[in-house]
This record gives structure tokens, sequence and C-alpha cells, in this order.
């Protein structure tokens, strides 16, 4: 469960004497568990101060970050989930967007919240959706990353802790982590959201912001249940934590369309809730035009603190996106067709090919999250990066080296490809067993049973 990231490294264990209590049990046989997990490494302690979960040193943490400038690149890069644009709406919306940049280039073409007229037409997305939107209740930014840095800065401070899904959206982490601000780890529950343990952490960490990405999360695919959306609205009103709701991937559901967005259950005069998009995942990564949804005053709040990151967004871009919109569902009707197919035969892939993997069925966004059933993920990334296949490691989406049985797969290349890396990561994952004596493949310290 460590090692899943299902319990966080630094939580704090009852004591000997209060375990065996509960458990009904002898504090010695609770001393002998204690004394064990701390030989195998998932436990330290200090007098005075407690136990509480750590990691073994054997853990294998260097996961890499390919997009980053001067690494290494393949033939097979499956480190990015991003789709290729729509090729032809793509280039009608650019025509359109050309013959209307002309009116822009006799002003000075900086506009802090955003083109009124992309701004009118993200709020009339969000209102069809169900979320009565106004164009001042929209900041316009430079892409759904910018988006959600400026809302972390807005609500966390340096030392602040925020609470985020386990696993979770790597950049998000860095987005906390650069803000001098500290993740609070909620793991899921089988395949749910613990909504149960997020409310008694929001009431017992002193959590300042809360982090969630409810639609085809990242990395998982999962989509939290209208009841979950309201569940979570009221957990945070009654502890008065700000929300941060990233909707990035909220228009690529593959078995349904995304429910209401989650800012339905909140209201105006309540804790704020802040929800960012992107045209980036439906559209294409190559415009950087995000957008970020809250009440009018946390709006010019955000805005305030823009001007060191950049003044506005790009004009040319604003308007293409802007463009893209009247053509939004089309897009979408023909994503969820490939992207459906793409998911199904990487599954089918993955069966023929390593049977001894599980995926999870994602309903939507772009990725498997893939249970290796060992805890042997960043050796085996970098075994493929020599195989030619670029992969994002498990340990990249958690926190304190979790997730080393898993890898993410996104479904977002040709068949082709998918194909040949499939069949590459095969090669490399019986080589990697074959080099490795029965049971010795970095399962870690082995347990009594």
């Amino acid at each position: 469960m460590v090692l899943d990231g299902r319990l966080p490294v630094m939580t704090r264990l009852p004591s000997e004497r209060s375990l065996a209590a509960e458990l009904a049990i002898s504090r010695t046989t609770v001393a002998a568990a204690y004394d064990l997990l701390r030989q195998c490494g998932f436990l330290q302690s200090q007098q005075g101060s407690g136990t509480w979960i750590a990691l073994p040193e054997d853990v294998d943490s260097k996961a890499t970050a390919p997009w980053l400038p001067g690494a290494a690149r393949s033939e097979l890069d499956l480190s990015h989930a991003a789709l290729s644009a729509p090729v032809e709406v793509f280039h009608s919306a650019m025509a359109e967007a050309t013959g209307q940049l002309s009116i822009h280039l006799r002003g000075h073409g900086y506009n802090l919240l955003g083109l009124p007229k992309l701004r009118e037409v993200v709020a009339a997305r969000f209102s069809a959706r169900g979320l009565p939107t106004h164009a001042e209740q929209v900041l316009i930014t430079s892409g759904a990353q910018q988006a959600l840095s400026l809302a972390i800065m807005a609500f966390a401070d340096h030392g602040s802790k925020v609470i985020v899904e386990h696993p979770t959206y790597p950049n998000a982490l860095d987005a906390i982590r650069q803000r001098g601000a500290r993740p609070v780890p909620v793991p899921f529950n089988e395949g749910k959201w613990d909504l149960d343990l997020i409310a008694s952490t929001m009431r017992d960490s002193g959590a300042q912001l809360g982090y969630f990405v409810p639609d085809f999360h990242n990395p998982t695919g999962l989509c939290m249940s209208p009841a979950d959306r309201k569940q979570l609205v009221l957990a945070a009103h009654r502890t008065r934590t700000p929300l941060i709701i990233d909707e990035t991937l909220v228009e690529l559901g593959i078995e349904h369309d995304a429910p209401e967005p989650t800012g339905v259950y909140g209201s105006e005069e309540a804790t704020p809730i802040v929800t960012i998009g992107s045209a980036s995942k439906i559209f294409w990564g190559g415009i950087r035009v995000g957008w970020l949804r809250a009440p009018a005053a946390v709006i010019r709040k955000v805005a305030g603190l823009r001007p060191p990151l950049d003044m506005s967004s790009p004009i040319l871009e604003q308007l293409i996106v802007a463009s893209l919109f009247p053509r939004l569902h089309e897009v979408v009707a023909h994503r969820r067709q490939v992207l459906r197919t793409a998911r199904d035969e990487l599954v089918s892939q993955l069966n023929n090919h390593i049977p001894e993997w599980r995926p999870t069925r994602a309903l939507g966004g772009l990725s498997l999250w893939v249970d290796l059933q060992e805890r042997i993920s960043s050796r085996f990334v970098s075994a493929a990066g020599h195989a030619g296949v670029l992969l994002s490691a498990g340990p990249r989406f958690g926190i304190d080296d979790a997730f080393e049985r898993f890898v993410r797969l996104p479904f977002t290349v040709p068949t082709e490809t998918s194909n040949e890396a499939i069949r590459r990561l095969a090669e490399v994952w019986r080589a990697m067993h074959s080099q490795s004596p029965a049971g010795d493949v970095r399962r870690g310290p082995r347990l009594p049973i």
C-alpha cells in the first residue's frame, strides 16, 4: 500500500499501545511488526516524535521528465499524452482568425484579461454545460499550466499545504512546490475518490487549498460522480478550503460525457471554486491558450498576479481558439471515436504481449494507468528508452517515490506506432526478467505472510 501510494509517506502511525488496544492484540505483536517494518525501511521512528511511514532506500526514484530541454528523444514517444491537430478544422479557424487580426493591429496588442470575444465564448461554454457564467468571470491565460500557477499563487503561500489526489498531474505537483507549498496526497480507494478521507484531510491537515481533476483524471482516466462532486464542494465549504478544479480533459469523454461542472455545487458567496481549462488537449497542444473561471473578485485578484509572468496571451492564438469553438461538438465526436478505438487496441495489445500488466479502463482522457505488478517502473522506463520507447514512470505522478508499480501509457499516437512500441516494451520486459532470478526483480523486502 505504501508503494502504491495508498498510504502516504510521512503519515504518522498510532503508538504501539493504542494500536494494540484498537486491534485487541498484544502489544508484543505490534512491537514486533513495527520492528520488522523498520528493518525493511517502511517505518521510521524518533523518540518523542513517534513513528511514521517511510520508503525503503532501494526504491529507484530517478524518473525522467522527457519534455525538459536536453532530454533524450525517441522515435516512439509515449511520454506525451496529447493529440495531433484536427487539420481541416484548424486550417479553417486559422483563415478566419487571420482575417480578423487586422482589426487588432491598430492597438497595442496587450489584454491582461484576454480578448473579450474569447472570454464570452468560454463563458458561453460553461453556461451550456450547466454552470451559468459571465465574461467577467473568465480570465484567458497562456495555457492551463499558467492558469494553474496563477490560482496557486492566489491561494497558497510559502509553507502552505495543498491537498491533491494521489496519483495526480505531475506538473501540478511541480507548480505547488515552486510556490513553496507542500502537496498533501489523498489516495484513491479501489478506483474511486475517497470523499470521507478527503473531508477528514481538509479538516485535520490545515490545508489552504485543494487541487482535483474530476473529469477523466490524469493519469487514471477516472470520472468523479455528481454525488461525489457535491460532497467535495460541501467538505471544502465546511473547512473553507478553496478548490482548483482542473477541467483540461473535460471534453475528452470516451464512454460518456463529463457530468455538470463541479462549480455548479458552489456559489459566488461560498468558498471559492476556481476552474481551469485549456484548448490544448481537445484542439492542439501547439495552441497555448487556457482559461480560468472564478468569481469576478477572484478573477481581478488573479489578473493582478499575472504581469510578472506575462502581460497577455497571443492575440492570433486567441482568435484561432474563438473560431474553433463553434466546431467543438464536431471535434469532440471525432475525438471520441478515435480515442475509443485507440484505447481498446492498446488494451488488446497489452493483453496479447504483456498479459501480466493490469491497465485501468479509462472512461475518458488520453492514457491508461498500468499496474506492472512489480515495483520496477523507473528501471523499466530507463530500459525502454534504450529500446527507443520514451515513457513516463509512475513516480512522476506521485509524492515521495510512490507508484513504482505503475507506468502511464497514452493512446494518442497512430496505431502502427503504438503497436510497435508495445512490441518493444514486451521485449524489454522479457529481457529484464530473464536477467533476474525468479522473485528477485526489485520486489523489495519480503514480509512474512
